[in-house]
């Protein structure tokens, strides 16, 4: 086991109710005041965001960690597939070495995930539909560009104001929410949260805590804290459900078997995610018994990480399986998710992103 993170010592600071330390409060404000000034350079026009020849859609969230963006540009990607588009997705391929570079680079099924990044490397195979990675999103926007795409979907795009967008998308997880609400590194905020009243659409990320104190704060007058600040966006928030119900064997060569099928069973049931305790929930959730094995997200796994003293099985998140597939193994196993809306809520927010879309360049 890796030992624990920096990240992961703060965060035990950010997700508690007690107020983090003076000087980490101190910094936050700093911070602030840079997000903030960023952001006045944009809006008075002394920096410009580039325009491209298409749409540009953006899923972020305003605080670190994993919120659901991933499973919520799969759907959105199969829904605007079903609409007769050429969707593509950007992002910057965290976890992997071409983050760090200027140029951007096409992902194919089977590349490096410590090249590409583990989420990149998910997406391109879950989709099918071209994706590109780069720091630099107009540039990996405009490579997709060129080879055909008309919509450009952007991952964990919110803070790069450099490219410009037609609709953005927030996600907030529904359990943990904003965390204390401060920003970083007091908090895991990268934006404040006012930064919600100029998204397009927020979507929360299950039915959790954070939505129950949201609701009971809704109204005129509602404080603007950790839980009504999913108010702030224009429109009720939309709510997102992600599921899995069947594993996938490491070893292509063995069928899938439903998640159901290990109920009652002990298992090893390893997650490098942002947070790492959904992924154990819904295993628990299923009847399965657990022993944890949680690492940083963005974990680069090694052979060694996977070797336990017995031969129970090892289940997995997608996002950890693209990274360990060249170790092999028997009984090893990953669990891909889908997100879901509601009929009405998903007939809702892709009508408002037509309507976004259509005026595209008018």
């Amino acid at each position: 086991m890796p030992r624990a993170s920096i990240s992961s010592r703060f965060q035990a600071l950010w997700y508690r109710l007690a107020p983090p330390p003076w000087p980490l409060r101190v910094l936050a404000r700093l911070f602030g005041v840079l997000v903030r000034s960023r952001r006045a350079l944009y809006a008075r026009g002394w920096l410009r965001p580039r325009s491209l020849a298409c749409p540009v859609v953006v899923v972020g969230n305003i605080d670190v960690g994993g919120s659901g963006k991933t499973p919520l540009v799969i759907w959105l990607v199969a829904q605007l597939r079903s609409a007769g588009l050429l969707p593509g997705v950007v992002l910057r391929g965290y976890g992997g070495s071409a983050a760090s570079r200027g140029s951007p680079r096409r992902v194919e099924t089977g590349s490096d995930a410590a090249v590409v990044g583990d989420e990149a490397l998910l997406l391109r195979e879950r989709t099918g539909v071209p994706v590109s990675v780069c720091r630099d999103r107009v540039r990996a926007a405009q490579q997709l560009i060129d080879e055909g795409v008309n919509v450009v979907i952007a991952d964990d795009g919110l803070q790069h104001l450099r490219l410009a967008r037609s609709f953005e998308i927030a996600v907030i997880d529904g359990q943990y929410g904003l965390g204390n609400g401060y920003l970083l590194p007091a908090g895991p905020l990268r934006e404040p949260p006012e930064r919600l009243e100029h998204v397009d659409a927020l979507v929360i990320n299950g039915e959790g805590a954070f939505w129950t104190a949201a609701s009971a704060s809704a109204g005129p007058g509602a404080r603007r804290g950790n839980g009504s600040s999913a108010l702030l966006a224009p429109g009720r928030p939309f709510i997102m459900r992600v599921s899995g119900e069947r594993l996938w064997a490491l070893d292509p060569a063995i069928e899938p078997v439903a998640l159901s099928s290990f109920a009652g069973r002990r298992v090893h049931a390893v997650s490098g995610i942002g947070h790492p305790q959904r992924f154990f929930a819904q295993l628990r959730l299923a009847g399965l018994e657990l022993i944890e094995h949680a690492f940083p997200d963005h974990y680069r796994y090694r052979a060694e990480n996977l070797r336990f003293e017995d031969d129970l099985p090892v289940l997995m998140t997608e996002k950890d399986a693209v990274k360990c597939r060249a170790f092999g193994g028997a009984n090893r196993w990953y669990l891909p998710i889908s997100a879901s809306l509601g009929p009405a809520e998903a007939a809702a927010l892709l009508g408002r992103l037509r309507r976004s879309l259509e005026t595209h360049g008018h």
